[in-house]
């Protein structure tokens, strides 16, 4: 019973994740010239972890993302059995969240201002490009997370540091790639996009597993002993 609150809190919380988040940017837009969109989208996307932190926390840890599960699992934080389990549960979340805004943008006659349900795109139509800065950061979005739950004292601000911090990364990231750093985000909108989206989704779910092994390596090496 324990593991399934943790699939059904993983699933609602990757739901909601990609219901605001991906909405937000369908709805305003992404674009860094005028900016106005682009800051809205980098907003709802750390609010809804905030919200989510503050929710379901206590429940699942609030991962809601493949590339956290991974580092966690890494830094031995996790089981494997409990690493599957969240997996599929973000996936399953996410691909709902974003046929839900599918529906709704369909029913309201509404125009994807993103043109593809906030699917993440090439930087500079180059894959090289899109891989690192993906992985580098998913590195310091996970980095962060890793620290601020590091001690039992930071519980009470650690949900508003990884807000921010998403925030943070998706002010850069959105004018390059849209910015994933989470393969359940990624996932859900490209599946149901289909074309180029779904086609260049592998990156999107690889840079981030990559970025969120490397800042579970980087936090082993540099912690400092008890």
């Amino acid at each position: 019973m324990e593991k399934l609150k943790k699939a059904i809190a993983e699933f609602l919380g990757t739901f909601v994740l990609v219901l605001i988040g991906c909405g937000t940017a369908m709805t305003v837009g992404c674009d860094a010239v005028n900016g106005g969109g682009y800051v809205l989208t980098a907003l709802a996307f750390g609010l809804v972890i905030v919200a989510m932190a503050y929710s379901i926390g206590n429940v699942s840890g609030c991962h809601i993302n493949p590339a956290v599960s991974l580092a966690m699992l890494i830094s031995g934080k996790m089981s494997a059995a409990d690493f599957f389990i969240y997996i599929v549960a973000q996936f399953a979340g996410a691909t709902a969240g974003a046929a839900v805004l599918k529906g709704i943008f369909s029913l309201a006659g509404l125009t994807d201002q993103t043109g593809a349900l906030g699917s993440n795109g090439l930087a500079g139509g180059n894959i090289a490009a899109t891989i690192i800065i993906e992985v580098l950061l998913t590195c310091v979005f996970v980095l962060a997370i890793i620290g601020v739950t590091s001690k039992t004292e930071n519980s009470n601000v650690a949900g508003i540091v990884i807000g921010l911090t998403l925030t943070l990364v998706h002010i850069l990231g959105i004018g390059l790639t849209g910015t994933s750093v989470n393969p359940a985000r990624s996932f859900g909108p490209a599946l149901l996009a289909g074309g180029e989206a779904l086609a260049n989704l592998w990156i999107f779910i690889v840079a981030p597993l990559v970025g969120g092994a490397l800042a579970a390596i980087i936090y082993k090496l540099i912690k400092l002993e008890k």
